[in-house]
């Protein structure tokens, strides 16, 4: 049989650069992918989740469902290949309805939901001996050989009525704060860890930079206190 061959995708949306790219000088002109329009073969495209490998499901779900306020949608149990999924988001009711109470239902309501995350317990992950078993992607050395890895990954990120609030919940529950709202350069939001590590940055809902802030934040920070903010991948080459 003859190998079927992708036709080129029109400008701007061609899928490879020029190798090796000249420096851009921390400059990229994006005009081009605001003003292209709709791609009719994408409609309905939706960004529905992100995965990350947990350790513990006990501890984790505490975190999204607790801390964060996640809603619990579906669970898919595997045991012949050793893992389980569980599907946490912030499902709208208004849009979607509420959560199917039949499991076979769960998952398609699920696949409706944009923006949740995929837990995914590898069976007997909770028995080993480190707190953290997995790479962040954060510059951290978990899972190599003792280097700190040039990670892509960075975090996932939440909306909140109020940054401040949310993070003195957080601490008031014992998680790990990396920044506190006037830590760093950018106030006003704030980075909480889960039990991972993975990072969760914390944003006002609704707001343009500067983003509201206040004098002290819930670590005692004051509002012109704080290091500077520097990027959390490994040492660039």
């Amino acid at each position: 049989s003859v190998p079927r061959v992708l036709a080129p995708l029109p400008a701007p949306h061609h899928l490879t650069a020029s190798s090796p790219m000249a420096n851009l000088g921390g400059k990229f002109d994006v005009s081009k992918y605001y003003e292209a329009k709709p791609d009719d073969g994408a409609k309905d495209f939706v960004m529905q989740q992100t995965m990350f490998r947990i350790k513990d499901p006990e501890r984790s779900l505490n975190f999204y469902t607790g801390a964060l306020g996640m809603k619990l949608i579906t669970v898919g149990d595997f045991p012949q290949w050793g893992f389980t999924v569980y599907f946490v988001g912030y499902p709208s009711e208004k849009d979607f309805g509420p959560i199917p109470e039949k499991e076979e239902d769960k998952f398609a309501y699920c696949m409706r939901v944009p923006g949740c995350i995929e837990l995914t317990w590898n069976h007997g992950s909770e028995a080993e001996e480190a707190e953290q078993v997995y790479n962040t992607g954060n510059a951290d050395n978990t899972g190599s050989d003792g280097t700190k890895v040039r990670g892509g990954f960075g975090h996932i990120g939440i909306t909140v009525p109020c940054v401040y609030a949310a993070c003195q919940r957080f601490k008031d529950m014992g998680a790990e704060l990396k920044k506190s709202p006037n830590a760093g350069g950018m106030k006003g939001l704030a980075f909480v860890k889960d039990p991972d590590g993975y990072l969760v940055e914390i944003l006002p809902l609704g707001k343009s930079y500067p983003f509201p802030t206040q004098q002290v934040d819930c670590c005692g920070v004051e509002l012109e206190g704080g290091a500077g903010y520097s990027d959390n991948s490994a040492a660039k080459k």
